[in-house]
C-alpha cells in the first residue's frame, strides 16, 4: 500500500489599504504540526530540490493537500574553505532521499510515488515504513542547529600541511579533531622534535 504628525498632508486611507503584515515562513519539520507520519522516498541524487518542487506542484494539482502535508529535502550548513576564504554552504543530509509527511492512502501513495524522479518508498517488503519519532527528532535537531558546522575533510592519523599562520609550510600528523570548534591538534616536527599545535581547520590541507 501504499509534508504628532499634523493632519496637514496626511492621506486618507481607504478601507483595506493597510500594508499587509509580513507572513512568517513556516519552519521545515515544525514539531507543533503533528498530522501524518514521516516517510522517506528514494529520488535521483542531485535532483532532490527540483523533484521536491515537482512533487509539491503535483500534490496541489491533484488536490491532495489534506493528505500530503510537507515535503522536505534535509540540509545542514557547513563552513568550508574555497579560494582561501571561508564560505558557508548548504549540503544535503541524505543525498538521494526526500522526506514526506503524509497520511498514507492508496491515492497519496500514488501521488508521491509517481512524481517524476521518485524511484520508490523506503519500505519493508511492499509496505512503506514511517520514520520513528526519535529518527525524526534527530533529523529535525540537525537541521535546526544555529551555528554552521565546520567541514573537516581529514582523519586522525593523516598527514597534513600547514598553509597559513606561524607554522606555514610545516607538515604534521593529526592527533585529535574538535569538530564543534573547527580545530585540529597536530603533531608538527619542529627543531628535531614533535610538538603539539592547535590549528584551525582552514589552516591545513591534506597531503
Amino acid at each position: 500500500m501504499p509534508d504628532d504628525l499634523s493632519d496637514e498632508g496626511k492621506m486618507e486611507e481607504e478601507p483595506g489599504s493597510e500594508e499587509a503584515a509580513p507572513v512568517e515562513e513556516r519552519p521545515e519539520m515544525d514539531p507543533t504540526d503533528t498530522r501524518g507520519e514521516w516517510y522517506v522516498v528514494h529520488a535521483y541524487s542531485g535532483q532532490e530540490q527540483s523533484i521536491k518542487r515537482r512533487m509539491e506542484k503535483r500534490i496541489e494539482s491533484m488536490g491532495m493537500e489534506d493528505y500530503v502535508y510537507e515535503v522536505v529535502v534535509p540540509t545542514d550548513e557547513h563552513i568550508q574553505v574555497k579560494n582561501g576564504k571561508k564560505t558557508t554552504v548548504k549540503e544535503r543530509v541524505f543525498p538521494g532521499y526526500i522526506l514526506v509527511r503524509m497520511e498514507l492512502t492508496d491515492e497519496s501513495w500514488h501521488a508521491v510515488r509517481n512524481t517524476p524522479g521518485v524511484t520508490g518508498f523506503v519500505s519493508s517488503g511492499t509496505t512503506a515504513v514511517p520514520l520513528q519519532p526519535e529518527e525524526v527528532d534527530r533529523i529535525r535537531n540537525r537541521m535546526a542547529q544555529e551555528k554552521p558546522m565546520p567541514k573537516i575533510d581529514v582523519e586522525v592519523g593523516e598527514n597534513v600541511r600547514v598553509t597559513s599562520g606561524p607554522f606555514d609550510g610545516f607538515v604534521g600528523t593529526v592527533r585529535e579533531i574538535d569538530v564543534k570548534q573547527g580545530k585540529l591538534h597536530v603533531m608538527v616536527n619542529m627543531f628535531g622534535r614533535e610538538t603539539p599545535v592547535e590549528l584551525d581547520f582552514t589552516q591545513v590541507e591534506k597531503m
